[in-house]
């Protein structure tokens, strides 16, 4: 089920914000706090639609996103993502 009020609910609500806008190898320590985040596909959405350029969001980092947006330059990542994370859902049950 897709939540439209995701930050509430972001694994990374607690860390600080220094800690998810770094560079090098400390992008990695980022992206483990997104590994069990509930809400990974809608932040990685946002971010992708909203086409934000620093930071680790839903796990990928903005080198990550911006060789995705070129792969794919799709209209509405939410769409796309949203769809996935529904077949997935139904696939689990």
């Amino acid at each position: 089920m897709w939540v439209e009020d995701w930050a509430p609910a972001a694994a990374c609500k607690q860390a600080q914000p220094d800690e998810l806008f770094v560079r090098g190898a400390e992008q990695n320590k980022a992206k483990q706090v997104c590994a069990a985040c509930p809400v990974r596909t809608e932040c990685l959405a946002e971010a992708l639609d909203n086409q934000i350029e620093w930071g680790v969001w839903g796990g990928m980092t903005e080198r990550e996103r911006r060789a995705l947006l070129r792969r794919n330059p799709v209209a509405s990542w939410r769409s796309v993502l949203q769809d996935a994370k529904n077949q997935h859902s139904l696939a689990s049950v």
